[in-house]
């Protein structure tokens, strides 16, 4: 079988501890570089996880010819510029989420990759996790009845000034590192987008970024709501509710590679719960999924998994609720 040769852009710790070990052991891929801009980082990360070539610049991955598509886990205020120029150079491009940091930026991709004529695509790897597929399916074919209402948190505790995921200017905050999630998942299972949504955010007076915040999105057949957090106990949990029961994703964006995960499907019947079915799925590493996916539509020449108008459409979510924090009173998303 035919690999695909992946580049990676950057030594960030979710390529180095979970990204880049899931796709070398996928069907599909075949990591052949890595770069950074201290060769010596570089190097060392090819050699522990056996890479055959280390960059001292993303230039350079960038003008080796045989590779052809490009991973990109930088800071999220280079992924579009580094996304580009990926694609300028003829590379498929896989980019951590959020694509952008807005969706104004996340559109100069659709005319790049429409003028290159490569495929890009936001790396949300919870989009092709089973759990997540049978629980669209369960909603599609009325398990719950009507979708009406998604609830959902996300937290973890980092105060970390130096750590980018608390720097504004770099693209930090709860909302575009894991309020995303909820996010792009709430528009998965509608399967529409939100006509208004409102946030409320409390940033944090040090460090500027937002470290609570939860939201509303307002879709025709029914609300989402969630809270995320960077300044709270871990946890994580998305219900889904119908007019005739329930579901309840057990770690819906971490999901374990090293056990099933679980879902719960509850038809209401007894508050307490005996009534409540778990449903599992097998043992597998989304990271492996995901880039297996978008290899074998790159190989094959087919559709991708996820479309980068739905990565815009996500971030155009994203701004609004940014301004409804501003504003005090609901936004439309402006896709342009």
């Amino acid at each position: 079988m035919n690999k695909l040769r992946w580049g990676v852009l950057g030594t960030a710790n979710i390529a180095v501890t979970k990204v880049i070990p899931a796709m070398q052991r996928g069907e599909w891929c075949a990591v052949v570089a890595i770069a950074s801009r201290d060769l010596e980082r570089a190097k060392q990360v090819a050699q522990r996880l056996g890479i055959p070539k280390a960059y001292g610049s993303y230039e350079e991955l960038l003008d080796d010819d045989s590779i052809e598509v490009v991973y990109n886990p930088l800071p999220n205020h280079l992924h579009v510029r580094w996304s580009i120029a990926a694609a300028e150079a003829g590379k498929h491009v896989l980019c951590e989420k959020p694509i952008a940091l807005n969706s104004e930026e996340a559109q100069q991709l659709l005319a790049v990759r429409d003028r290159t004529g490569v495929k890009i695509q936001e790396a949300f790897m919870v989009r092709t996790h089973p759990q997540w597929l049978g629980t669209r399916e369960l909603v599609r074919t009325g398990r719950i009845g009507q979708l009406r209402s998604i609830s959902g948190f996300f937290s973890y505790f980092n105060p970390d000034p130096i750590n980018i995921r608390n720097q504004p200017e770099l693209g930090g905050g709860a909302l575009m590192d894991i309020g995303c999630y909820p996010v792009s998942m709430s528009r998965f299972l509608f399967e529409q987008e939100p006509g208004r949504v409102m946030g409320v955010i409390e940033r944090d007076p040090k460090l500027g970024v937002d470290r609570l915040t939860s939201v509303i999105l307002d879709f025709a057949r029914g609300q989402a709501i969630f809270t995320c957090s960077t300044q709270l106990a871990p946890y994580q949990r998305m219900q889904i509710f119908g007019t005739q029961g329930r579901i309840e994703i057990e770690i819906p964006f971490n999901a374990p590679a090293d056990r099933p995960t679980r879902i719960f499907i509850d038809d209401g019947s007894d508050l307490s719960g005996t009534s409540i079915e778990t449903r599992e799925f097998p043992t597998c590493d989304q990271y492996a999924i995901q880039g297996d996916l978008f290899s074998q539509a790159i190989l094959e020449d087919v559709e991708q998994p996820i479309h980068l108008e739905d990565a815009v459409r996500n971030m155009a979510a994203i701004d609004a609720i940014f301004r409804s924090t501003q504003s005090g009173t609901w936004e439309i998303p402006q896709t342009g």
